[in-house]
């Protein structure tokens, strides 16, 4: 009898999926305080974040060829073990450049990871059923997020800024023995030809020129970008500009990740009723509403907590909608190379906020506006992509 029943393949993928917002959120209530500590500038203390994002968007363009050659199984374990040692090395760290290699050793760890997880899933369910099973999982994903903003802020505030990472090496480790224990090879036939570099070229540039990839894997960034510019600037904002504590901190992010998980259960009854196009639509036109709102409140001179959480709970519950939608919808058409597809989704999200962060480290200025303006531009990006989406499906449906 399979060990892989429904219910733990959600609950694995929530843990894999999950592993990136535990690495990104639990240690952001640290991040004054390790800069401080160890010296560093606050554009250093953006690039361990940029840095790992960076590592973790490139290393999946070589995680998903492996695992489309080799199985998820593997690679998982790879990842996982490669995450557990870098995260312990990171914790001991004596300065902001030991501190930064580190955390570039582990994103890339965690590529293999969150690749393995969509592809997974596309191995397991077609797009629509893939929709629904991802939003379950990103549920569970949402729940960790609520829980490292606080665990993050009380390890910091009591113990030291050592100590978040020091969760993050425990978290992967215990993940280490699911995986090993529970998970059952989910790719039937592996690609022997998936590393020859002539036929690998040609997988990238069939996948980057179908339509529906392109779409959805830019919405996707698009809106990861949005909650990215919350992630790199809000420690700053609430903490340094605004005087809050690293308690209060965690409480504010452990408010952020509700109105998500709210997003992946309105899309869960959403998607069979309006199909992915119009879903995301719904979700643009919120994305739209909570940046622009910020934006402009920020520039009418407004800087609290509520000028900037209320818009960014209305963009996170878009977010909450966008993300099972179009990480499902762009690596569909690929089921014979999914590890590969969903490399590329996960390169392209992760160049995007690679960009974004490395501007909110020169225009962070003393106040809330580069977040609120950061969050605005993206809602509009955002909305202008799903209205293209929107308008090739109508196309498609009349061409039929």
């Amino acid at each position: 009898m399979t060990r892989m029943t429904p219910s733990w393949v959600v609950l694995l993928l929530a843990l894999m999926l999950g592993l990136q917002p535990i690495t990104t959120d639990l240690y952001l209530p640290a991040l004054p305080m390790l800069t401080q500590e160890l010296q560093g500038s606050v554009a250093q203390a953006h690039l361990t974040l940029s840095a790992l994002l960076l590592a973790f968007g490139s290393s999946q363009l070589v995680w998903g060829p492996l695992s489309d050659r080799y199985g998820r199984r593997r690679i998982l374990l790879i990842g996982l073990g490669a995450y557990t040692l870098s995260a312990t090395a990171a914790l001991l760290s004596q300065s902001m450049v030991q501190l930064i290699v580190w955390r570039v050793v582990q994103g890339a760890a965690m590529g293999a990871t969150v690749m393995s997880a969509r592809a997974i899933v596309r191995d397991l369910f077609e797009p629509l059923a893939g929709a629904r099973v991802m939003s379950q999982a990103l549920s569970g994903l949402g729940v960790m997020a609520c829980l490292s903003g606080p665990l993050g802020g009380f390890l910091a505030g009591t113990w030291g800024w050592q100590t978040t990472l020091l969760a993050l090496a425990v978290f992967a480790a215990v993940l280490l023995g699911l995986v090993v224990w529970q998970f059952e090879e989910t790719l039937q036939h592996p690609n022997p030809q998936a590393l020859h570099l002539r036929q690998l070229a040609r997988t990238w540039w069939q996948i980057v020129q179908n339509p529906t990839f392109l779409t959805y894997s830019l919405l996707g960034s698009a809106s990861y970008a949005g909650l990215f510019t919350f992630l790199a600037a809000s420690s700053f904002v609430f903490i340094g500009v605004l005087g809050y504590s690293q308690h209060e901190y965690g409480l504010v992010m452990f408010s952020m990740p509700l109105s998500y998980i709210s997003g992946t259960v309105a899309c869960r009854r959403l998607v069979p009723r309006l199909g992915l196009a119009r879903t995301v639509a719904l979700a643009a036109a919120l994305s739209l509403l909570g940046g622009v709102l910020m934006a402009t409140l920020a520039a009418s001179g407004h800087q609290s907590l509520w000028s900037i959480m209320l818009p960014f709970y209305v963009f996170m519950f878009a977010h909450g909608i966008n993300q099972p939608c179009t990480q499902s919808a762009s690596v569909g058409p690929f089921p014979k190379f999914a590890g590969t597809a969903s490399a590329l989704n996960g390169f392209l999200m992760m160049l995007v906020a690679f960009g974004m962060s490395t501007w909110l480290g020169q225009a962070m200025d003393g106040t809330s506006k580069p977040l609120a303006y950061g969050v605005g531009f993206w809602g509009v990006v955002i909305a202008l992509i799903a209205a293209l989406a929107l308008r090739r499906s109508a196309r498609s449906a009349n061409t039929v």
